[in-house]
Parts: C-alpha cells; sequence; structure tokens
C-alpha cells in the first residue's frame, strides 16, 4: 500500500513537470511570435509610406499591355522577405518577465528605440532566454512564411491577436494579455 502512495505522488510531479514545460514551451513561443511582430510593424512604420516599388510581370502582353502594378514598398513582399530574414536578431533585445500570480512569462524590449528611460526592474536577462526566443522566432519564421507575409502585405491592425493567436494558435492566452506586452 505504501509503494502504491509514492507511486502516485511520483506520477502526479511527473505530470506536473510535464504541465510545467508544455506551459513555458508555449510561452516562449507566443511571446516569440509577439515580438516578431512587434518588430516587423516596427520596421516596415519606418519606411516612408510614399516610396512604391513596381511588381509583377514586366512582359508585353499580346494587347500591349503590361502587368505591373505599384505598391508600397514597406508591405511589399521582397521587403517583407528582408525584414523576415533579420527580425530574429532582434531577440536580443528583449528579456523575460514573470507574472507573479499566474507564473506565465511574458517577453519585453529591453532598450526603447527612442533612447527614453524603461522600468525594468521586473525584467530578467538571461542569454538563455535570448536564445530561446531566437530559436523560436526562426521557426515560427520558417514555418509561417506564407502567414507572415500575408498578415503584414494587408492587414494593420491587431496583427499580434490575429496571427499569433487565431491563425497559428502559438498564443491560447494572447487576448488577456495587455497590447503594450508581448
Amino acid at each position: 500500500m505504501e509503494n502504491h502512495f509514492y507511486v502516485v505522488i511520483v506520477y502526479a510531479l511527473m505530470h506536473l513537470l510535464l504541465v510545467q514545460g508544455a506551459r513555458q514551451g508555449q510561452d516562449i513561443k507566443c511571446g516569440a511570435c509577439r515580438a516578431l511582430v512587434d518588430e516587423m510593424e516596427w520596421a516596415i512604420s519606418q519606411i516612408d509610406p510614399k516610396k512604391m516599388i513596381q511588381t509583377g510581370s514586366f512582359r508585353i502582353n499580346p494587347d500591349g499591355s503590361q502587368s505591373v502594378r505599384e505598391v508600397p514598398f514597406s508591405r511589399s513582399e521582397s521587403h517583407l522577405l528582408e525584414l523576415m530574414e533579420e527580425v530574429c536578431e532582434k531577440m536580443n533585445d528583449y528579456g523575460e518577465r514573470v507574472d507573479p500570480a499566474t507564473n506565465r512569462k511574458t517577453y519585453v524590449r529591453h532598450t526603447s528605440r527612442d533612447g527614453t528611460a524603461m522600468d525594468l526592474s521586473d525584467v530578467a536577462f538571461d542569454s538563455r532566454v535570448s536564445s530561446s526566443l531566437k530559436f523560436a522566432c526562426e521557426t515560427i519564421v520558417e514555418q509561417h512564411e506564407d502567414e507572415l507575409i500575408e498578415f503584414f502585405d494587408h492587414e494593420t491592425d491587431n496583427v499580434k491577436d490575429k496571427l499569433c493567436s487565431k491563425r497559428t494558435d502559438l498564443c491560447d492566452h494572447a487576448l488577456k494579455i495587455p497590447h503594450d506586452e508581448l
């Protein structure tokens, strides 16, 4: 009878560790997705919206016309692909914040883009966190390249929730995270 008790305790502890590990994996994937979206949106916003690029076929059709159209450079497929090659390097600019009530982890920039001071008293800086975020970011870019291009080519509102929660299911709890956190 006593052995049965220990087996139940060991089983319960293993289950708890597996659930905790799965949640940590989900937190890092969700955080990487939200950070990736934030970095992409910021990079797109830095491009002059009047800057255009011609896309389509430059061949002359039988009727003498061409299938060329002008699109904003900032949201062109070529620019988005270029951004996606570089965006995961930005994960080094993020630290980890743990919610004391839920023990859920979120990821926040530890360097501001405009030089303003930031309250980082509850943010942990760890190279393992940066490495994990970068790896998760690279995996997301690789697995969801088409969705990323589709969203950034067209969408401008609430991309974090639409892409990271609804489209890719990387964040099951993202709707509960305030929009200024990642």
